[in-house]
């Protein structure tokens, strides 16, 4: 079987109108996770080749595909009552923290999507 490409400019459903295709590639997110700390296992992932769990409430996620820059976009939030912050971020990985309301560094579920140019 043939390997091929399809090259558009423009996407275009029957009914719904049309999209031009740079709305797709620049506006999906490019990595994604959940991720139980606790356990710790990810549950799900897309372009994560792995989690370093560091200690309590702290965790480095790695990308299989690093992203252009160290300032790509990232949308985190944690299990309710907890929260997911940024510590550190460079190119090919991002280390986490995820803290309570009383703002100590706790184990809990994680969940994350990513945004940007990839290399």
């Amino acid at each position: 079987m043939a390997l091929g490409k399809i090259k558009a400019d423009q996407l275009e459903h029957s009914t719904a109108g049309s999209l031009d295709t740079q709305f797709v590639v620049k506006g999906s997110a490019k990595a994604w996770l959940q991720y139980l700390q606790a356990t710790p296992v990810v549950t799900d992932s897309f372009n994560i080749s792995s989690v370093a769990d560091n200690s309590t409430g702290n965790f480095t996620v790695n990308y299989t595909n690093a992203f252009d820059n160290s300032g790509h976009a990232r949308s985190l939030m944690a299990n309710s009552g907890f929260y997911c912050g940024v510590q550190d971020r460079a190119t090919g990985s991002t280390q986490l923290h995820n803290r309570s309301d009383a703002n100590s560094l706790t184990d809990t579920g994680a969940y994350g999507a990513f945004h940007g140019d990839l290399a």
